[in-house]
């Protein structure tokens, strides 16, 4: 270890995919440290082969976290230094590394970030989308249900909205955005960001999904989603507590559910109907 570095955890980003993204100052914390713990040691290897690194690594993972966090504590609490990294892209950005970053953090140890890439980051630049506004997500849920409950909370936002999602999900995660957000929501899909068959796929919602539906889509995929136009939902009803009221009597909808479909058919939040219907139920 280099006696200009100082002991602490390095959370190190390095390239989505062409390895030429990678920084000065992280190269030299990677040749510098005691140990590197990867996501997958030999995809990281790669990357230090590259640049004639020989620092000893170590793996670290979802299914070995919890033991390795804690062989890794004692090595920083002993004064080595460690650089944490992911297969690509940020750390704990939905990889690996919370678990130690908060455990370094509650024994007192310098946790110091080492910036670079990030897929959302680096789709969201070259989308098109707004971005005076932005969410992250992370992963939409597996669970189709789950899904689409997430999406129709985010159906009125005014913030660019972004997600990571599974090349074998994402037709059908394309399909319930044309469905809830409505056709013609602006959706962006970046597909293997920074590689070889690096693709941006832009367009209306459905027009999207129809362009995609027949091919097998694979690769890491970032979805971003853009903001609500104005008045692009329907219109409120006048008295939501009366059409609440039809819907359950007509189509024999219990309360919960005529809700959601009435925060459907409006497009106000939930907090909005309730009030709403409050106001309609007093004498």
């Amino acid at each position: 270890m280099s006696p200009s570095l100082e002991s602490g955890l390095y959370v190190v980003a390095t390239p989505l995919g062409n390895l030429e993204d990678i920084t000065l100052r992280a190269l030299r914390v990677l040749k510098e440290v005691s140990v590197i713990a990867c996501e997958d040691t030999r995809q990281t290897q790669k990357l230090l082969n590259k640049y004639g690194i020989e620092t000893r690594t170590l793996s670290y993972h979802d299914h070995n976290e919890q033991t390795r966090s804690a062989e890794l504590i004692v090595k920083l609490e002993g004064g080595e230094s460690v650089a944490l990294v992911s297969d690509a892209g940020t750390p704990g950005i939905s990889d690996p590394g919370y678990r130690l970053i908060t455990l370094a953090i509650r024994h007192k140890i310098k946790v110091i970030p080492v910036p670079g890439p990030a897929a959302f980051v680096a789709a969201l630049t070259a989308s098109g989308l707004p971005t005076d506004a932005v969410v992250f997500g992370g992963f939409l849920s597996a669970k189709r249900g789950e899904r689409r409950d997430q999406l129709d909370a985010i159906k009125a936002s005014q913030a660019t909205q972004i997600f990571y999602e599974a090349p074998h999900r994402l037709i059908e995660t394309l399909e319930d955005v044309a469905e809830i957000l409505g056709p013609e929501r602006k959706v962006v899909v970046a597909r293997e960001v920074t590689k070889i068959y690096e693709e941006f796929i832009r367009g209306a919602a459905k027009e999207v999904f129809e362009s995609l539906r027949h091919k097998e889509v694979r690769g890491e995929i970032t979805l971003l989603i853009g903001k609500a136009e104005p008045n692009s939902h329907a219109e409120p009803v006048a008295d939501v507590g009366a059409r609440l009221a039809d819907l359950m009597a007509t189509e024999q909808l219990d309360e919960k559910s005529a809700l959601k479909r009435l925060a459907r058919e409006t497009g106000l939040g939930k907090s909005e109907l309730y009030r709403r219907v409050q106001r309609y139920k007093k004498p």
